[in-house]
């Protein structure tokens, strides 16, 4: 069980971790990197390659401002790709978020919100659970969880307004 994470920067790591973190913990191998589409694109292609030839299953692709790097990846790839808008424009991921979505037919990313890297984590997840019945059983599991906390929640607003 295998993801891969390429973000175009840096800079972008922090908004990136989050999907690590929550990849780990459904013991996922999780290969990260960071190629600039434009920057770094021979590095990027080599990786892409690699990724088509060992396992991953999916690719999560961060990236802000023109965010070309979802569309680059999912240009040499036929593995899902998940894009994350990331902010730190002017137009605060605005200008990441319609880059990514507006892919050509034929060539999809998948689109979270912006810096939504933990959600693009569960959707990598659920694309797995099609074949990985210890992923869909824990995910599950922390639905069930969810539902508990949210019903408490409920029922500590309903008490204190009583």
């Amino acid at each position: 069980m295998k993801v891969a994470v390429v973000m175009g920067s840096t800079s972008d790591l922090a908004k990136v971790e989050p999907a690590v973190d929550v990849l780990k913990k459904y013991n996922v191998e999780v290969n990260v990197r960071c190629l600039s589409a434009h920057r770094a694109h021979l590095g990027l292609s080599e990786f892409i390659e690699e990724c088509n030839n060992n396992g991953t299953e999916a690719i999560i692709a961060a990236a802000g401002m023109a965010a070309a790097l979802p569309g680059v990846v999912a240009s040499q790839t036929v593995l899902p790709v998940i894009g994350v808008p990331l902010s730190g424009s002017n137009l605060e991921g605005m200008d990441a978020l319609l880059s990514i979505v507006q892919m050509p037919s034929g060539i999809p990313v998948a689109t979270v919100a912006i810096n939504g890297s933990k959600n693009a984590a569960y959707l990598a997840l659920q694309i797995m659970a099609i074949k990985h019945d210890e992923i869909k059983e824990k995910l599950k599991a922390e639905r069930v969880e969810m539902e508990q906390a949210a019903m408490k929640a409920n029922a500590e607003v309903i008490e204190k307004f009583k």
